[in-house]
């Protein structure tokens, strides 16, 4: 094993620092640090299979991009959880994880560049580049959020603040996602598509705003933020770096990872299958592909807010991601059965899915903290492996249910099947209400403590 190594260490007098609560101005420079990556994954889970299929990939080919950049995503994030825990060092891994976003993000987006420079139309060497890009910005993807991620557990110790965090975290995702939505509206609205050409360009012009605002974003964040460093006792002990054994052991980490990768399912998969659901299931106008989103945002921003002036215990976590559960389970049931000709009740639905949305997320990744509590030195790979699970089957998953998909209809008892419209409708429906069901059986078996007693070693944002 190597060597132990401590994050710019400092002599600590006998103050509670690491255990009072957090201004609200380094709360909020925090929250700032995930824009990039939020604004981006909302285009991309959102729009990303629908672009694909419109400039005339097949749905299995969308999926294989799709597939490859979540394999790429799922691997980035245990090595750069692995590499955090031994150099520290979040900031930089957070500025060049944003670097390789920004500059791969637009080229996914932007057209098959191999395509214009071979002078070649191949469906193969499209595919191909697409999967190559899709990579790359996950790897970014990756890096940025297991940074980010794993700066809270150093940043305090106190669990309400811990909370806090990752509520003000999710706010801004809310404030991104609105800010992606609010573009596309403006430009699904101003520009017409009717040429593949006409259709990147709309893309482009999405994806080099959203790139402009959220680098805005992580320039406040690191012109706010400071790099947490770890403070010591007087006595001088440090701990080492927390071997991987050492979490496999813990019945709470298998616990905490599956309530992990079963939100991200209910959030990611729902949110790849909304435009679709919402234009090809529902027959909704254009504007409907931003204006849906949008609503679930206004409404899981609201509840983020909320959630920040709450003081938490681990009881208090469960009963919220249970009622968060409870919730999309009644809205999948509610998507499986709704008529196209009752179409305007999907805003309806939109606002309790948003709801929903808020509640599971903040105390999903909260429920990482507690599992962390103060052995920081493996923090990083905590949320690595937990990412890699979600990652890896968010993957599997779309790539399965977009294998299933396809615009022809079929004949079956005298009824014509569309499959494009089962798949569309299980995969916003049925995957979620299913999923947090089970996050929800899983929750009910933990066993939460919050209250930290004062360490050897405790962190504080200075």
């Amino acid at each position: 094993m190597s060597p132990p190594i401590v994050m710019a260490n400092s002599i600590s007098d006998d103050d509670d620092d690491s255990f009072t609560t957090l201004g609200r101005r380094s709360v909020t420079y925090y929250g700032t640090g995930h824009m990039l990556n939020d604004i981006t994954a909302a285009c991309w889970f959102t729009y990303l299979l629908l672009f694909l299929t419109d400039i005339g990939l097949s749905p299995r080919a969308a999926a294989s991009v799709m597939l490859s950049g979540q394999i790429a995503d799922a691997f980035a994030t245990i090595f750069t959880g692995e590499l955090i825990d031994r150099f520290g060092h979040f900031k930089i891994w957070h500025g060049a994880g944003s670097v390789l976003v920004a500059v791969s993000f637009s080229s996914v987006f932007g057209g098959c560049m191999p395509c214009t420079i071979l002078g070649t139309s191949s469906v193969m060497v499209e595919t191909i580049s697409y999967c190559v890009f899709a990579a790359i910005f996950n790897v970014g993807w990756a890096a940025t959020q297991v940074s980010h991620m794993s700066m809270v557990n150093c940043i305090t110790l106190n669990s309400t603040s811990r909370v806090v965090l990752m509520s003000c975290r999710n706010a801004f995702t809310m404030i991104a996602n609105l800010g992606l939505y609010g573009i596309a509206l403006i430009v699904f609205g101003v520009t017409k598509a009717n040429t593949h050409a006409e259709l990147e360009n709309q893309y482009r012009w999405i994806a080099y705003v959203s790139i402009f605002i959220g680098c805005c974003f992580v320039g406040i964040f690191h012109l706010g933020t400071k790099e947490p460093r770890l403070k010591i006792s007087s006595r001088g002990n440090s701990r080492a770096r927390i071997s991987w054994i050492y979490w496999f052991k813990k019945v709470l980490y298998y616990q905490v990872a599956l309530v992990y990768m079963l939100t991200r399912l209910v959030l990611n998969v729902s949110q790849a299958y909304l435009a679709f659901y919402v234009i090809n299931e529902l027959r909704m106008a254009d504007s409907a592909k931003a204006l849906v989103p949008a609503i679930i945002y206004i409404f899981s921003f609201i509840v983020s807010i909320i959630l920040q002036e709450m003081s938490w215990t681990g009881q208090r976590l469960k009963a919220y991601y249970t009622a968060g559960g409870i919730l999309w389970i009644f809205c999948g049931a509610a998507i499986l059965i709704l008529p196209r000709n009752m179409s305007a009740y999907m805003y309806v639905i939109s606002i309790f899915i948003g709801i929903a949305n808020a509640l599971m997320m903040v105390t999903g990744i909260s429920m990482q903290n507690v599992l962390v509590g103060e052995d920081l030195n493996g923090c990083a790979f905590v949320c690595g492996s937990l990412s890699f699970m979600d990652k890896m089957s968010c993957g599997i998953a779309l790539y399965i249910l977009q294998s299933y998909q396809s615009t022809s209809p079929t004949r079956l008892d005298n009824f014509t099947v569309n499959l494009h419209n089962s798949v569309t409708r299980y995969g916003l429906g049925l995957v979620p209400a299913i999923c947090s069901l089970l996050g929800v059986a899983v929750t009910y078996t933990m066993k939460l403590h919050t209250p930290y007693s004062k360490s050897l070693m405790e962190p504080l944002l200075e």
